[in-house]
């Protein structure tokens, strides 16, 4: 079934400046046209933080950092003032009112404009503006932090944001009636419990060590691939990745790539920033990177153009946000199909022909399984281990039950127990990500499950469009974003994941389709 299509905004409902700053409403204006009036409002000013938040990581100088904590956290603090003010609350509660004169979008928006609100209205302003500040220059410590393995220097800015993060939870666990780890996923992942997380991860977990394990042994039984060498400039990698992204479909009249520490998808609506990072000696991992945040970016830019700046039309949760990025990365790029369209365009694109980068040759590249301690540079089977081990820790320590100065050593004795390897340095080990110190906690889970989830809509999208395998081998993205567009981004955040997922491939999330890829890829006829 084709989600359809956002409607036409109705009659008086419209506000035709939703930006405009006076709070007296027009006599001709319904409690719920005054309602997109405000979060239209909000919603620009979470696009200036946006900006500056990509700014931060992209280009602004170290010692701006505590200039710019203090202008995120008056512009996060304005956000929740007006979300949390008294006039929004009585205008939702006048809005159920006229639920009957409401279209079934209009609705939608309705419930989410009311999901925000619990939302904010569970934390006290000061706690807000304490986390954006503690979060930005925890991100600046993290840098140097990282860049020394210098746990010592990020600790004392990560047990200040962990505190904060606790008492967020404590504070929205008891406004929705549940636990606050699950306050803190439902931030992310709307409706999204540990129960759930439990229920996928648990199989997963007692599954993987051998999964890990026949995959290497299978390809074992084979000559390695031959290794990426040489030097490739970055300004030729970064060519070569704006014509793949242009290949996917991204609008760079809308959006732009920059470098980052840490490759990210940010910015403003209409105005969609991506980031990765540069290996003068080898492409591949840049390519991917971008790849997979190009997934994310076409999420952010074909969500339904008609309630860009309402709660109805972002998108829904960060499971689907990362099945998009996974889905573009994973299945489709990673592809026999694609990779044989890739290889000629990199001899084109550094000047030379390399058996290195043949289509048999990269596919044995990209789908090579070998256990690292990097998270964004693990393969597709051993990655789900290094989401375990962030699961698991971040839920301990939100509980109280592990302490920020025992991080690295958990960190490394996981690491360990799951994937077999020893870490010995903190950059490699619990200081490789900026979630943490930049406030997302609650986050980790939802690259599995978005893994889970991109697997289910890939296997959907390819059986219900023939031409979508063809077409990746011609690196003509457009039927299988079409299917996206229609089955994903245009359905905004109408409805709930599970509802999305179910009407674009007939059930919830579930792992059956995901290890059924694995299997195929990594030990079956596939790999």
């Amino acid at each position: 079934m084709i989600a359809r299509e956002a409607p036409p905004w109705r009659g008086p409902a419209r506000v035709a400046h939703p930006t405009d700053e006076g709070d007296t409403a027009s006599v001709t204006e319904t409690a719920y046209a005054c309602l997109e009036r405000d979060f239209a409002r909000i919603a620009v000013l979470e696009d200036a933080a946006g900006i500056l938040g990509w700014d931060a990581r992209t280009t602004m100088p170290l010692g701006s950092a505590d200039g710019r904590a203090e202008q995120l956290a008056a512009l996060r603090g304005l956000v929740h003032e007006t979300v949390t003010a008294e006039r929004l609350a009585e205008r939702l509660d006048a809005a159920e009112a006229e639920r009957e004169t409401l279209d079934p979008w209009q609705v939608a928006n309705l419930r989410e404009m009311r999901r925000t609100r619990i939302h904010a209205a569970a934390v006290p302003r000061d706690l807000v503006i304490a986390r954006a500040k503690a979060t930005a220059r925890a991100e600046i410590v993290w840098r140097e932090a990282r860049r020394t393995s210098d746990f010592a220097l990020l600790r004392p800015h990560l047990e200040e944001v962990l505190g904060l993060q606790r008492a967020i939870g404590q504070a929205k666990g008891a406004a929705l009636g549940i636990p606050a780890y699950d306050a803190l996923l439902d931030q992310y992942d709307p409706g999204l419990r540990q129960s759930r997380v439990d229920a996928l991860f648990g199989p997963l977990r007692r599954i993987l060590p051998d999964l890990i394990a026949q995959a290497q042994e299978r390809q074992g039984r084979s000559a390695p691939p031959r290794p990426i060498e040489g030097a490739f400039p970055v300004e030729a990698q970064r060519a070569l990745a704006e014509t793949l992204m242009r290949a996917a479909g991204f609008d760079f009249t809308r959006g732009r790539l920059d470098v980052s520490l840490h490759p990210f998808c940010g910015g403003a609506t209409g105005d969609v920033r991506i980031t990765t990072r540069y290996d003068g000696t080898d492409f591949t991992r840049a390519l991917m990177g971008v790849l997979h945040e190009t997934g994310h970016a076409l999420y952010e830019q074909g969500r339904p153009a008609a309630w860009q700046r309402q709660p109805v039309g972002r998108a829904r949760g960060m499971t689907l946000h990362e099945s998009q990025s996974l889905l573009i990365e994973m299945q489709a790029c990673r592809s026999r199909e694609f990779l044989g369209f890739l290889s000629p365009l990199i001899g084109r694109q550094f000047g030379r022909e390399d058996p290195a980068w043949s289509p048999e040759n990269l596919f044995r590249l990209y789908t090579r399984v070998a256990p690292g301690p990097i998270r964004v540079d693990a393969d597709e089977v051993t990655y789900p281990a290094h989401i375990l081990l962030r699961y698991d820790l971040e839920r301990a320590m939100i509980a109280g039950d592990l302490a920020v100065a025992d991080l690295p050593g958990a960190f490394k004795a996981g690491m360990k127990a799951l994937l077999g390897l020893t870490v010995t340095d903190d950059a490699d080990g619990c200081l490789q990500d900026i979630h943490w110190p930049s406030g997302g906690w609650g986050y980790f889970p939802t690259y599995t499950l978005g893994a889970v989830t991109a697997a289910q809509l890939f296997a959907a999208a390819c059986e219900a469009d023939a031409e979508i395998r063809p077409g990746l081998a011609r690196g003509d993205f457009a039927p299988l974003v079409g299917w996206l567009r229609a089955h994903v981004h245009a359905a905004g955040s109408s409805r709930e994941t599970d509802e999305i997922v179910t009407a674009a491939t007939g059930r919830p999330a579930d792992l059956d389709a995901f290890l059924a890829h694995l299997r195929r890829r990594y030990l079956g006829a596939d790999a």
